[in-house]
């Protein structure tokens, strides 16, 4: 089984539609991360219509930051996203992080225990 998780700050009070396209931001660019294996990427894509992209929650920058350096740790292919700052938020704004596409056991290993974005 193969996912990504995208991590999203909700510290930052960003609006639906903000959220949406940080979102979309990190999925692609983690797919062209360097440690994004093609095997990895195939079985995730090729897995009919699924595709599985959980989406996460933390309160700060510095608990993205650790679960980005756990990533870095294992491996994982990731992506940081950092807003332009042309709509609501500061330019350069850390928004989110997305891990994967990877193994599930492995991404769960450091994402299992953060809530799920509401």
């Amino acid at each position: 089984m193969y996912k990504q998780v995208i991590i999203v700050r909700t510290d930052l009070g960003m609006s639906i539609g903000k959220t949406a396209g940080q979102v979309a931001h990190a999925a692609v660019a983690a797919c062209n991360h360097p440690d994004c294996k093609p095997y990895d990427f195939n079985c995730w894509y090729n897995n009919g219509k699924d595709q599985k992209k959980i989406i996460l929650s933390v309160d700060s920058e510095d608990k993205l930051m650790n679960i980005f350096a756990a990533a870095v740790t294992l491996e994982l292919p990731y992506a940081l996203v950092y807003d332009q700052g042309k709509t609501e938020l500061p330019v350069d704004t850390l928004t989110c992080l997305c891990i994967g596409p990877a193994k599930s056991e492995v991404i769960n290993k450091i994402t299992s225990s953060l809530p799920l974005l509401k």
